[in-house]
């Protein structure tokens, strides 16, 4: 599933290709028809992102409101655009440039404050300027669960994923068994200004790299990463290998259905 940086690109794709001007909107598929008739012809006036939730702005008519999941797929070309295939669930086309949006876990035409309950029922998006932390401090601070269960919950930090969780918590110290609420302050406004920064920087390079500069391949005479992931990391996918500060075996977990990468060393209680 993309993490939130992903989405925050995807929005601004959206408004540097097709925001103030009219757009073609159409359903291949078809299970978007009724609604994309509604906007075909109108002027996406702008994009927004909350963690993993983009929203396509379309004034009064509404937001296009996507959740891409773990099979939906946006992609951008520049026009003439193909013919579209029959998995195709909305198409924009402006004057220079098409989207296909494909297998999202969600795609509905929302009003304003269908739009503004989605915010509000999401924690705070470390990509959002209107967020310091806070929110998911009252939470995390006084929660049992595992700081690693609480940075994937995206009622507590949304955006947050897989490979952001594993790599903020090494790049700090902290176990990931650790429960919330014996963190303290210091460390969580730590981690949480280390995630605006990483995931500012996942939006700009369109990848995640979470390396200091002193542990890259180069300054380290190490090979760089080989994965379908991209980016240089420190635990993430890196298990039974040996971690790059230490030389301990990366260890993995199941935690919360999806797979948890520390280093028992670094990352001590």
């Amino acid at each position: 599933m993309p993490e939130g940086h992903t989405i925050h690109r995807l929005a601004a794709d959206h408004r540097e290709r097709f925001a103030g001007r009219p757009v073609r909107v159409s359903s291949p598929q078809g299970r978007f028809a009724d609604s994309a008739a509604l906007l075909d012809g109108q002027v996406l006036e702008t994009a927004d992102a909350h963690g993993k939730h983009l929203f396509l702005g379309f004034g009064a008519t509404g937001w296009v409101h996507i959740h891409l999941g773990l099979f939906g797929k946006l992609g951008f070309g520049a026009i003439p655009a193909p013919p579209p295939s029959d998995t195709v669930r909305l198409r924009l086309v402006g004057d220079d440039h098409w989207a296909d949006l494909r297998g999202p876990t969600t795609c509905a035409l929302v009003t304003e404050p269908e739009k503004r309950a989605i915010h509000e029922r999401l924690g705070p998006d470390p990509l959002r300027a209107d967020e310091d932390g806070t929110r998911a401090w009252r939470r995390i601070s006084r929660s049992r669960i595992t700081v690693a269960a609480l940075l994937m919950d995206q009622k507590v930090v949304s955006g947050v994923g897989n490979v952001y969780r594993a790599e903020v918590l090494f790049r700090h110290g902290i176990d990931p068994y650790r429960p919330g609420k014996d963190l303290t302050r210091a460390e969580w406004d730590a981690i949480w200004a280390d995630l605006v920064l990483l995931m500012r920087e996942g939006v700009r390079n369109n990848r995640i790299d979470t390396v200091r500069p002193e542990h890259l391949p180069e300054a380290m005479g190490r090979p760089p990463r080989v994965d379908d992931h991209g980016g240089e990391v420190y635990v993430y996918r890196r298990d039974r290998r040996p971690c790059h500060i230490c030389g301990t075996e990366v260890r993995t977990a199941e935690l919360a259905a999806r797979n948890l990468f520390w280093c028992p060393t670094c990352q001590q209680r």
